[in-house]
């Protein structure tokens, strides 16, 4: 009679969400079509619409997000323009008292950040504009598009 011995091996599955991008957290009362079209005017930017950014919430099926693209034409750096509130919820659940944010895609310098941060504040209708750090977020898989 054999013996035979079964060995299983188990492998745990870690991933980290590649979260290389800057966030800019903005509280405004302004519509999505206006708060685009004030960055465009005061800071000299050129967002434009796109399609909805569609996220699917444990709760109500999907939400759909205003997004807006501004991409730098000397470099490969996006910039998108995306509202916190959508149809269904949240895009942020944990951040409900911000109305919006600008993702920034392929890092630019902090300098530019700075400015663009200073740029949003100047605006009269925007309360607050201030960077968030996405890794302290528990909803940041929502901002991976």
């Amino acid at each position: 009679m054999a013996i035979s011995t079964i060995i299983l091996n188990r492998f745990t599955l870690k991933y980290e969400l590649d979260l290389d991008f800057v966030l800019i957290a903005i509280t405004s009362s302004l519509k999505d079509y206006r708060l685009a079209f004030k960055i465009n005017r005061h800071i000299s930017k050129d967002f434009a619409r796109i399609e909805d950014l569609s996220v699917p919430l444990a709760s109500s099926g999907h939400s759909f997000f205003s997004r807006y693209i501004y991409q730098i034409p000397e470099s490969e750096t996006d910039l998108f323009l995306l509202a916190n509130k959508g149809t269904e919820g949240y895009l942020i659940p944990e951040m409900k008292n911000v109305d919006y944010f600008i993702l920034i895609k392929n890092f630019i310098d902090q300098e530019d950040i700075d400015q663009l941060i200073s740029g949003l504040n100047a605006i009269p209708e925007v309360v607050v504009a201030a960077e968030v750090d996405p890794g302290k977020l528990k909803s940041k898989e929502n901002l991976i598009f």
